[in-house]
Parts: C-alpha cells; structure tokens; sequence
C-alpha cells in the first residue's frame, strides 16, 4: 500500500516579538493511503499545530509534508464550523463547484448514512452537538477528499454520544475507504479506532512511539474494549505517557 502522507524534518517555532516557541522537532512520518492513525498525546505536545500544518493551514518553520490528494479538517469546534444561516442540507453542500443532479443525490446519501435525513431542514441551533458534528462529517464527505484531518472531533461531547459517533466513523471510514488522521489525548478511543497510533509527548512535542494496534475489525466497543490486546495497548501507552 503506497504512502499518501510523507512528513520529512518537520519543524515549527512560534515568535512573538523576542519570545520563541518550539511547538514541535525534527517530525518524521509516513501515512499509507486509507490507514486510519491517530496522533496521540497531551496537551502542549503540538498535535493540533501538527495537523494544521499537514493540512497548509500553518506553515512549518522547517521540513516537507507532502499529500497526494485533496484534505479537509475537521474540528473540535464544529458548531463554529457550520453556517448558522443554513439548513443542514445547505451545509453540506457549500462549497461544491455546481449542484447537479448526481450531487444532490450525493447529499442525499450522506444525510442517510450520517443518520440525519429528516433534519435536512433544521438549523444549526436546533441540533445537538453530536449531531451538527455529524453534519461536519458529512459536509466534509461531500468534498469527497483522500485524506480527512480530525483534531479532538469528539472531545466535548457527552460519553454516550461519542462512543456512538465512533462506531459511525468506524463505519464510514471503511465504506469509503479515507485516510483519516485523528487527533485525541484519549488512550482508549485511539486504542479502539485505530491501525497505527503516533504518539506524541514533551514541550516541544516529538514523537516518542509509532504503534501498530493488532485487534482485529469490525470493532465492537463492549468485545474490542474487553480484548486482553486491548489492555496491552492501554497499559504500554499509559506507561509512555508517564
């Protein structure tokens, strides 16, 4: 399977004024095309800089990213992502070039497998955070990219919620074969939707581990989460965190 993601040297410093901030050094990594990995690690160790220089939002002081194929980023803030003045129909379609025949139906197939097809015509305001995040994912599904960027995309919403939304992204990710990069400090939700987890740690950030997570598919989160793999993976990650 051929790499589409090549991180080579990367380096990024913040300044303002005389004051200097490292956010991360000397980053190698290499992501095969429809692997889905994690970045994993706390605060302050330069996930969220990382993921927006892949995507160009943030240029690196130094190093070379290279991705074949168009991305998007989604965030932790998705309320902020979504334009209050539009239904969510009309959120997922913005920004495509024409909206022909064959793309609305397209929208009408990301609204169904997002599970919001009788809301297409509800406002942001009127829906809960697990749903207008479900309206992010869909909205970014309709760009149809190679490679979808997440930063935290679960981190505030409520346990049930998201150990639902995980299941749907699990789902989504293998019907249409994305690379996902995914950013979170949760052990346990990077053990369960993960192929490889990156984890990061320190002030700057580097990489400190490179895991292949070895469980089986499909996930089940009472089965996976009960694994003795999976508490291997806990407890090794635990301890490089320490």
């Amino acid at each position: 399977m051929q790499n589409i993601i090549k991180v080579t040297r990367l380096n990024k410093m913040f300044v303002d004024g005389s004051k200097k901030t490292v956010a991360f050094n000397n980053i190698y990594l290499s992501i095969k095309n429809c692997e889905f990995v994690s970045i994993l690690g706390p605060s302050g160790c330069g996930k969220t800089t990382l993921l927006k220089c892949l995507l160009g939002i943030i240029k690196p002081s130094n190093g070379t990213v290279t991705i074949d194929g168009k991305s998007t980023l989604i965030f932790q803030d998705y309320s902020k992502s979504l334009f209050p003045w539009k239904n969510v129909k009309n959120n997922i379609k913005f920004g495509l070039d024409r909206c022909d025949k064959e793309k609305k139906q397209n929208i009408y197939s990301l609204l169904k497998l997002v599970g919001l097809e009788k809301f297409e015509h509800h406002y942001p305001y009127e829906l809960s955070g697990g749903m207008q995040q479900r309206v992010a994912l869909a909205r970014s599904l309709a760009y149809n990219p190679r490679v979808i960027l997440m930063d935290e995309p679960f981190g505030s919403l409520d346990a049930q919620t998201k150990l639902r939304l995980e299941d749907e992204l699990l789902k989504i990710w293998s019907k249409f074969n994305k690379t996902i990069i995914f950013v979170t400090h949760d052990i346990e939700e990077a053990i369960y939707l993960s192929d490889r987890i990156i984890v990061m740690n320190g002030t700057p950030g580097k990489i400190i581990a490179d895991i292949k997570i070895n469980i089986e598919r499909p996930r089940n989160q009472l089965i996976t989460k009960n694994n003795k793999k999976f508490l291997y993976y806990w407890k090794r990650i635990y301890k490089l965190l320490l």
